[in-house]
């Protein structure tokens, strides 16, 4: 059974290439980690012991270097979200051409990061694996062809708007204002009609038309212009909709494109099409295609320290690390496959469990993985 994980870099679209190739290695290769709370301590460790194992299978030297604290943990130490020198940590990761696996952080802490980095655009990937087809609460006759790619605002809108409250004679009063620009919706929806017109050519922007009139008439107009100067049809689809959609027939998008909020919704939403938000994963890029990969589930305080937590979010976040910013397209693969070995050969964590398979928790689930990659180097054809 083939695996759903593709070989393609989308991050080459930042800078308005369109072959989708790798690119040639880069000589030095530094990884920053942000740890994070919650279970983000433990996922973050089982993918860089599954690193550890890609370094020796491959003869490769990664630079780690660990950052500060972030969230929660932040705001108890230094009263914010994201301090000052974990700032500049991931400033001179940055500049040194190097990349930063995140840990999941609360509170402001990812939404100051995007904005203070420029962090603008997420791609998220969508490709149910098959050796989890049974796990999922989807029918598997419907995720066959499901292969998605959402381009998802991140420095825009609601989340990155103005708020606050007040008392009146009424009682308190909580506001909250936001804003899109013609310049920030055009540089987003360029990148998703690029990948667009080297995939299927199937366009979808989500939108609200009678919830938010003007922002969503902002978007139709610029998409509507974009989709046509690459040879596109830009089709707009209302946020409820969408969200019924991608459960009811998934199979039907394959690029989506949204603001900050609508892509944050139907992102969780397509975490019941890979099975499981521990499954999920994401890639958070700049202009000039550095990049920050997370997972997409959250920190999970009721997990901590239980040594349940499903570690493959964070290994596959790695793994887009090595194809997107350092080229490694068989280091990549190499983890991919040896996650998706792991999970065929029955080993899971609970989330994704099935009858017939063994349970295991975060640390032995790693181990398990990071032994794969040894035996998937072995059976890989040759170059």
């Amino acid at each position: 059974m083939a695996s759903a994980f593709k070989n393609q870099r989308y991050s080459t679209y930042l800078a308005g290439e369109t072959s989708g190739q790798q690119p040639a290695r880069v000589s030095r290769l530094i990884i920053g980690v942000l740890e994070g709370t919650g279970v983000g301590p433990a996922v973050i460790a089982s993918a860089l012991q599954v690193l550890k194992s890609v370094e020796q299978v491959l003869n490769l030297k990664f630079e780690v270097r660990f950052g500060g604290l972030i969230g929660e943990d932040a705001v108890k130490e230094y009263g914010q979200w994201l301090p000052e020198h974990t700032m500049e940590f991931c400033a001179d990761i940055f500049q040194l051409g190097g990349a930063i696996l995140n840990g999941p952080g609360g509170g402001r802490y990812v939404y100051d990061l995007r904005r203070r980095l420029d962090l603008f655009c997420k791609f998220v990937l969508v490709q149910p694996p098959p050796e989890l087809a049974r796990v999922a609460r989807i029918l598997p006759q419907f995720l066959k062809d499901v292969d998605m790619l959402i381009v998802r605002d991140n420095i825009g809108g609601v989340y990155q708007g103005q708020w606050g409250d007040r008392a009146t004679d009424k009682g308190r009063v909580a506001e909250h204002s936001f804003s899109y620009s013609e310049p920030e919706v055009h540089r987003l929806v360029e990148i998703a009609a690029r990948a667009s017109a080297h995939r299927k050519g199937n366009l979808y922007i989500i939108v609200k038309d009678g919830g938010v009139p003007t922002v969503t008439a902002l978007w139709r107009d610029v998409g509507c212009a974009v989709a046509k100067r690459h040879g596109l049809e830009a089709k707009f689809m209302n946020v409820d909709l969408a969200a019924y959609e991608l459960i009811q027939n998934p199979a039907r998008f394959d690029v989506i494109v949204a603001p900050n909020l609508f892509g944050d919704i139907i992102a969780d939403i397509c975490g019941v099409l890979v099975s499981s938000r521990g499954v999920t994963f994401s890639g958070n890029f700049d202009p000039h295609g550095h990049g920050v990969y997370q997972t997409n589930h959250g920190c999970a305080h009721d997990l901590a320290g239980t040594d349940i937590a499903n570690p493959a979010g964070q290994i596959l976040s790695l793994a887009m690390l090595l194809r997107e910013s350092f080229g490694l397209d068989e280091a990549a693969t190499l983890v991919e496959k040896s996650l998706a070995e792991t999970w065929r050969a029955g080993w899971r964590t609970a989330d994704i469990a099935e009858p017939g398979c063994q349970i295991l928790g975060t640390k032995a689930m790693a181990e398990k993985v990071a032994a794969q990659v040894f035996r998937s180097a072995e059976t890989a054809p040759a170059a």
